[in-house]
C-alpha cells in the first residue's frame, strides 16, 4: 500500500517510479478521488459544527417560549444531521474506492534496480562454483535411474491430477533431510527463530502481503473462506499485523518450513515434466521484520543466507538482480538466486529475496515504537526462500547423478542420512 501523503507531495516521483514497472502515471487519478474524499470530509465537519450549533440553540429557543425559532431550529438539526450522513457516506465510499485503488498498483522499486521489461533483463551480480561438466549424457531428475522408483508421477496424478508427485523411500528421506539440514542451519548458524504456523490463513493476511485482490487466481481458496498459503511468508509477516512492537525488540527474524500451495494460473505448458512447478511444494521460507533504516543490509544477510545452503550442498549457482519488469508485486528489490541443473544444461530459480519496504507494513498496519519517543513508524517486511526444497532436491540428484544411474549425494546431508553417501540404481541409499 502506498501512503497518500507522499503522493500528494510529490506526484511526479510516484508517477517516475510506477512508469519504470510499465505503469501509466496513476497520480492524477488518484489525487482527483482523494480531494473529492477530502471535500466530503471537510463537508461532513462543517455540517456536524452546524448541527451542533443548532442543537444548543434549540434549547434556548424552548427556554424563552419562541415556539417559531424552536422549530425552524429543530428542522434545521434534523436536516443537518441527515446532511452528515449522507457526507459521511459519500466520504466512506470515495474512501473505499481510493484505498483499492492504491491496493492494485504494486511497489516502487528502489533506485538502484535495472530497469527493464522482463527476466532476459535482469542483472547477474556474482556467481559461485563451476557448473558440473559431465562425461556423459545428463538426465533431469525424473529420469535417473536411482530416482525412478521413488518418484511417482502417475500415482499423483491418479490421486490429484497433474502437477504433483508421490515421493516414497529414500527420494523422500532425502528430501525430508534437506529441509531438515535447511532448518539446522538457519537456526544454528543464521540466527533465526524456527516458527510453526497454520498454512491455512484468512483474507485479511492475503490481502496483508500483496497476494490479494490482485493474484487470488494464483492460489486457492477452501469453501468456508480460508486460503492455502503459496508460501510461508503470509503467516510469518502477518505475525505483526495490527502491532505495535517496541524498536529494541527489530530485527525479527523467522524461518519456517511449510506445505505451499499455488494454482500455477497461467502456466499451461510450462514444466510440465518433472516436480520442477507443483501445485503442492515444501519451502524453508525467511521473513524478516526490521527497521526502515536497516532493510536494505537486511537484504544482502538474506541472501547471504540463502546463498550458504547452497554453496555447504555444493551446488553451483548465480545470484541475479531482478528488472522493473520482473520483480514481484510487493517488492522495491529482488535477488533471485539460480541453482546450475545439469539435466537442463541450465540455471533455473530456487530461492527469491526480496525487501518491500514498508509496502506489505501498511496494509497490515505493522508498526514499532521508537525507543527514543515519538509517534509510532511503519516496520520495513522482508522475506526469501532459504530454500525451496523440492528445487533442491532436483539439483542435488542432477549435480551428483553418474553414469550408472547412482547419485553422489552431498556430504552436508550424511549426517541426516544415517551415513549414507549415494543412492543407487536400485533406488537405495548406501
Amino acid at each position: 500500500m502506498h501512503d497518500i501523503r507522499a503522493i500528494r507531495e510529490n506526484p511526479q516521483a510516484f508517477d517516475a517510479a510506477l512508469a519504470r514497472r510499465g505503469v501509466d502515471a496513476p497520480s492524477p487519478a488518484i489525487l482527483a478521488l482523494d480531494e473529492e474524499r477530502r471535500a466530503r470530509i471537510l463537508a461532513a465537519e462543517t455540517a456536524q459544527a452546524e448541527q451542533n450549533r443548532a442543537s444548543k440553540e434549540v434549547g434556548a429557543a424552548k427556554a424563552r417560549g419562541d415556539e417559531a425559532e424552536f422549530e425552524r431550529l429543530r428542522a434545521l438539526v434534523a436536516a443537518k444531521k441527515a446532511e452528515v450522513a449522507k457526507l459521511q457516506t459519500e466520504a466512506g465510499e470515495l474512501d473505499t474506492r481510493l484505498t483499492e485503488m492504491l491496493a492494485g498498483l504494486p511497489n516502487l522499486p528502489l533506485d538502484d534496480v535495472p530497469d527493464g521489461a522482463d527476466e532476459a533483463d535482469n542483472v547477474e551480480i556474482r556467481r559461485w562454483g563451476e557448473p558440473r561438466t559431465l562425461d556423459f549424457a545428463p538426465r533431469e531428475h525424473f529420469e535417473i535411474e536411482g530416482v525412478k522408483t521413488g518418484m511417482d508421477f502417475e500415482t499423483a496424478a491418479k490421486l490429484s491430477g497433474s502437477r504433483f508427485v508421490v515421493l516414497s523411500g529414500a527420494v523422500a528421506r532425502i528430501h525430508r533431510a534437506l529441509a531438515q539440514f535447511m532448518l539446522d542451519v538457519h537456526i544454528t548458524e543464521n540466527g533465526l527463530t524456527e516458527t510453526w504456523t497454520p498454512v491455512l490463513v484468512r483474507e485479511e493476511m492475503m490481502y496483508g502481503t500483496g497476494q490479494l485482490p490482485k493474484f487470488g487466481e494464483d492460489s486457492y481458496r477452501t469453501t468456508n473462506g480460508w486460503w492455502l498459503v503459496p508460501t510461508a511468508e503470509v503467516p510469518l509477516t502477518n505475525i505483526v499485523a495490527g502491532e505495535v512492537i517496541e524498536e529494541n525488540s527489530l530485527p525479527r527474524r523467522h524461518v519456517a518450513h511449510t506445505q505451499c500451495f499455488r494454482s500455477e494460473a497461467g502456466s499451461a505448458g510450462k514444466d510440465t515434466a518433472g516436480m520442477l512447478r507443483q501445485h503442492q511444494f515444501e519451502k524453508v521460507e525467511m521473513v524478516s521484520i526490521t527497521h526502515p533504516d536497516h532493510s536494505r543490509d537486511e537484504l544482502e544477510r538474506m541472501t547471504g543466507c540463502a546463498e550458504g545452503i547452497l554453496q555447504r550442498l555444493n551446488l553451483s549457482y548465480r545470484t541475479v538482480a531482478l528488472c522493473t519488469g520482473d520483480i514481484g508485486f510487493g517488492a522495491r528489490r529482488t535477488h533471485d538466486i539460480e541453482v546450475w541443473l545439469p539435466g537442463q544444461n541450465t540455471y533455473r530459480e530456487i530461492s527469491s529475496v526480496s525487501v518491500c519496504g514498508d509496502f506489505q507494513a501498511r496494509r497490515m498496519n505493522a508498526r514499532f515504537r521508537p525507543a527514543g519517543g515519538g509517534k509510532p513508524q511503519f516496520v520495513h517486511t522482508l522475506n526469501g526462500s532459504g530454500l525451496a526444497v523440492g528445487r533442491c532436491l532436483i539439483a542435488v540428484l542432477e549435480n551428483g547423478q553418474q553414469a550408472d544411474g547412482t547419485v553422489d549425494l552431498p556430504e552436508a546431508l550424511h549426517p541426516y542420512l544415517g551415513g549414507r553417501t549415494r543412492l543407487t540404481p536400485g533406488g537405495q541409499l548406501a
